[in-house]
C-alpha cells in the first residue's frame, strides 16, 4: 500500500510540471460562448483592435498605426501647399494625410491625445485641436486653420519617425513602484504595455495581451525562470517563440495570433507580444532570474 501511494504522488507531480511547462497558447475563436467570455474580460482586451487606441476611418474595424494613404496624403498636400488666407482651413474632421499624421504626432507631444498617430483626422483628433484651441485663445473649432498650426509647430518639434508611426500603439503605463529597482519586466495590464526597464529607466516597450478571465494571467511579483527561444506547447501545440516562463506555465513570448488579430482573441494566461523583432532583442537582454511585476 505504501509503495502504491508513492506511485500514485510520482505521477502526479509528473504530470503537474508537465502542465506547468506547456500550458499556454491562443485562445481558439471555436463557440460564441468563448468569445463572449473574452469579451467581458478586461485582460483579454475585448474591444476591436482599434478601439481605444486609433482614429480610425468611420466604419473600419480597425486600422494599423502604420497604415498610409499616400493618395490622400499627396492630394490633400498639393492643396494645403497653395496660398490660402489666414482663415482657410487647413486641417479638418474627415482628411486623411501625412501632415495630418504630423499633427497627431505634434499633439501626442503636448499630451493632449494618448493614441498613435493613424493620418486620418477624425473625433479624437478634433477634439484635441480644440482643447488646444481654447487653451490658447483661439477660435476652438477643432479643424486646424494657418494661426492653430503655427502656434502648434511653435509648441511642439519636428517628430521622430518613431513619433509618426511607433511600434507600441498603447499609451505605456506610470511604472508600478515594484518596478523602479534592477531589471524587471514592467507589464501593466491597464494600458497592456510591457516595458523592459533596468534602475527606473525604460529600455523599451512593446504592446501585450492576457489570457481571458476563464484563464487569467496571474498578476504579482515573479522572477524568469527559464527561457527558450523555440518552444510548443505540448497542450494547446502552438508555437511560443522567444517564451520567458515566469509563472508555472505562464510566460511573455511572441504569438502569431496576436500579430494577425490584435485585441480580437486572448491567451491561454500567457503574456502575449506582437512585435517579434522588439521581444527577440528583449529575449536577448533578458536573464534568469530578472524580476517581472504584473499589475494592474
Amino acid at each position: 500500500m505504501q509503495r502504491q501511494r508513492v506511485i500514485i504522488r510520482t505521477i502526479g507531480v509528473a504530470t503537474a510540471v508537465a502542465l506547468a511547462a506547456t500550458a499556454c497558447g491562443p485562445q481558439k475563436t471555436e463557440p460564441v460562448a468563448s468569445a463572449s467570455s473574452v469579451s467581458s474580460s478586461p485582460t483579454a482586451g475585448s474591444s476591436p483592435e482599434a478601439s481605444p487606441s486609433t482614429d480610425n476611418k468611420p466604419g473600419e474595424a480597425s486600422a494599423s498605426p502604420s497604415a498610409s494613404a499616400s493618395a490622400s496624403a499627396s492630394a490633400s498636400a498639393s492643396s494645403s501647399s497653395s496660398p490660402s488666407p489666414s482663415v482657410k482651413q487647413i486641417m479638418a474632421n474627415g482628411d486623411e494625410s501625412e501632415q495630418v499624421r504630423e499633427l497627431q504626432a505634434r499633439l501626442r507631444q503636448l499630451k493632449l491625445m494618448s493614441v498613435a498617430p493613424t493620418g486620418f483626422y477624425g473625433s479624437k483628433t478634433t477634439a484635441a485641436v480644440k482643447s488646444f484651441q481654447s487653451k490658447h485663445g483661439l477660435n476652438a473649432t477643432g479643424s486646424v486653420d494657418e494661426a492653430t498650426w503655427k502656434k502648434i509647430q511653435s509648441d511642439s518639434k519636428k517628430p521622430t519617425a518613431d513619433e509618426l508611426r511607433p511600434s507600441t500603439v498603447n499609451e505605456v503605463a506610470a511604472p508600478d513602484p515594484r518596478c523602479m529597482q534592477g531589471r524587471v519586466m514592467c507589464i501593466s495590464k491597464e494600458s497592456r504595455t510591457l516595458a523592459w526597464m533596468i534602475d527606473g529607466k525604460v529600455v523599451s516597450t512593446m504592446d501585450v495581451r492576457f489570457g481571458s478571465e476563464n484563464t487569467p494571467t496571474r498578476e504579482g511579483v515573479f522572477d524568469v525562470g527559464w527561457k527558450a527561444k523555440e518552444w510548443t506547447s505540448t497542450i494547446y501545440h502552438t508555437p511560443m517563440p522567444y517564451a520567458m516562463f515566469f509563472s508555472g506555465g505562464q510566460a511573455v513570448h511572441f504569438s502569431a495570433d496576436f500579430a494577425a488579430r490584435g485585441y480580437n482573441g486572448a491567451s491561454h494566461g500567457c503574456v502575449n507580444v506582437r512585435d517579434k523583432g522588439k521581444l527577440s532583442a528583449l529575449f536577448d537582454q533578458v536573464k534568469v532570474g530578472d524580476k517581472v511585476v504584473v499589475y494592474w
